[in-house]
């Protein structure tokens, strides 16, 4: 077997080990940086089977915060980069988003979240169902209370622009990227000395990042630790409906699916399974029943114009889900205080890329959450069993 040293190893090299590897780089010139990524290829990779979409909608001021920034690295890609990787725009599609409530509570919800929102710099607008009928006609809104809408800063863009563009930038700074598995930790004084690798090779290293996805909890089992992280399935369907053309139209959250518009009039949707739970992270049979089970019904009463409809294309990808609160795992583990995690983000975390991967070469730089305080997202809620929850999922 051989060795080497690094002073950082990244266990992953999609959007969040690649954003992390980036940042690292840039603020610390010269840091040796190892990425270890098992398939360079990103084929099942969440990052690469994204829906790609970034909101402003949460309703937590930390997850409103990361938004911010990640939307405005994105709008501005090249320059964000600060080095020219042949990568001039990420197509930023600012159609926003429209999430719709049928009670008075969920309109109250809507209405206290949106003021917060709004003071961190969203645009978030409040609207009756009349208001709603008026900008979207080809909506049902007879059953409804209000609805949450984001005329900017929200959208869909490229997802693997954004992930070659950071490896591209990471490895013009000096960032090395290698093909292997993690397959051990080494562990000594309460600190991981060594990543161990399938191809026999060691890499000693003075901190470690776990940006592993869905296998997180896989990597820190090999220190004995558990993680609330686990991969769950998620089908996507592209649909066409000739009878409903509407290109300028939000991603749409209902109650029971979601809804955006996709390239050349089709559309992008998907629902949570009833009976959502943990799926093998090599399992990627779709759900096709999803579909006519579940989701088109609901559709057609909601957008009416969806009555002639078809599947033309279907595709799985996998959500990191984080058990215990569905939000990101951030920071250094008290347990192995140089092991860092970047985990769980349950569905949202390209977007987040950005400003976590920011966030957490700042604390491994120099201690502490510097440009935004992620702290509420930190290892401690995880190990005192405290969930930090957003009121809505998606």
């Amino acid at each position: 077997m051989s060795g080497r040293t690094a002073d950082v190893v990244v266990i992953g090299g999609a959007v969040m080990g690649a954003s992390a590897a980036f940042w690292l780089t840039r603020m610390q010139p010269g840091l040796r940086v190892v990425v270890v990524e098992r398939d360079t290829t990103f084929a099942r990779a969440s990052t690469a089977l994204s829906v790609a979409s970034i909101r402003m909608q949460f309703t937590t001021a930390v997850n409103v915060a990361i938004s911010r920034f990640g939307v405005e690295f994105i709008r501005d890609f090249r320059n964000s980069l600060g080095v020219d990787v042949g990568i001039g725009s990420l197509g930023l599609t600012e159609n926003g988003y429209l999430f719709l409530t049928g009670t008075e509570e969920g309109a109250a919800v809507l209405a206290e979240v949106a003021a917060m929102q709004r003071a961190l710099g969203a645009a978030t607008e409040i609207l009756s169902p009349e208001a709603l009928k008026h900008r979207f006609p080809w909506l049902e809104t007879s059953d409804l209370v209000a609805g949450s809408f984001g005329p900017r800063d929200e959208g869909w863009f490229d997802n693997m622009g954004l992930l070659n563009g950071l490896r591209a930038a990471a490895k013009a700074q000096g960032a090395d990227f290698i093909r292997d598995t993690v397959t051990g930790l080494d562990i000594g004084a309460d600190r991981v000395t060594a990543v161990r690798l399938a191809s026999g090779e060691w890499i000693a290293c003075a901190a470690a990042i776990n940006a592993a996805g869905t296998r997180a909890a896989e990597v820190m089992a090999m220190a004995g630790l558990p993680l609330p992280v686990e991969p769950r399935k998620r089908t996507v369907f592209v649909i066409d409906a000739p009878n409903a053309r509407h290109p300028e139209a939000p991603l749409l959250v209902d109650r029971g699916f979601y809804l955006r518009p996709e390239r050349g009039g089709q559309w992008i949707t998907a629902t949570v399974p009833d009976l959502d739970g943990p799926c093998d992270p090599d399992d990627f049979e779709p759900d096709l029943h999803l579909f006519e089970e579940v989701i088109w019904e609901q559709l057609y009463a909601r957008a009416p114009g969806f009555d002639a409809v078809k599947v033309v294309r279907h595709w799985v990808g996998h959500y990191a889900y984080n058990t215990l609160d569905q939000n990101a795992i951030l920071g250094p583990d008290p347990r192995l205080p140089n092991l860092f995690l970047m985990n769980g983000f349950s569905g949202h975390g390209l977007q987040q890329a950005p400003a976590v991967g920011r966030g957490i070469a700042e604390h491994v730089l120099t201690g502490g959450w510097q440009s935004l305080d992620l702290s509420e997202l930190g290892v401690a809620r995880i190990l005192a069993e405290r969930p930090f929850r957003e009121r809505a999922v998606v």
